[in-house]
């Protein structure tokens, strides 16, 4: 098992959040915990680049869907960039694939 780590940048559409490690039961709620603080103004998007994401449990996609609700509330959008395969498997057969913006490649554009 990997540690989890969280990077987040400013880019001109809004935050990206980068992930790196596992994102499972025992360490969601970093995931949950940094969204709460996390301002979004709306037409914003939220960008979570999976790129650096070794493993995704239910508990990992929870916080996932934790983060399409507070975009949501907040009237942005969210992407996520980048999915490893063993994830986007996951994603699609809950058809979570058709409530999240997909982006095939860690989002170069957005760092700053």
């Amino acid at each position: 098992m990997s540690a989890l780590k969280i990077t987040t940048r400013d880019a001109p559409t809004g935050p990206v959040l980068e992930i790196l490690g596992d994102l499972d039961y025992a360490t969601a709620d970093q995931l949950r915990d940094l969204l709460t603080s996390l301002t979004l103004r709306p037409g914003q998007r939220l960008v979570l680049d999976l790129a650096g994401m070794e493993f995704c449990d239910s508990s990992g996609v929870t916080a996932l869907i934790v983060a399409r609700n507070h975009a949501q509330a907040a009237q942005a959008d969210i992407a996520l960039a980048a999915v490893p395969a063993h994830t986007l498997r996951v994603l699609r057969v809950v058809g979570l694939d058709q409530i999240f913006g997909l982006l095939a490649e860690s989002p170069a554009a957005t760092r700053s």
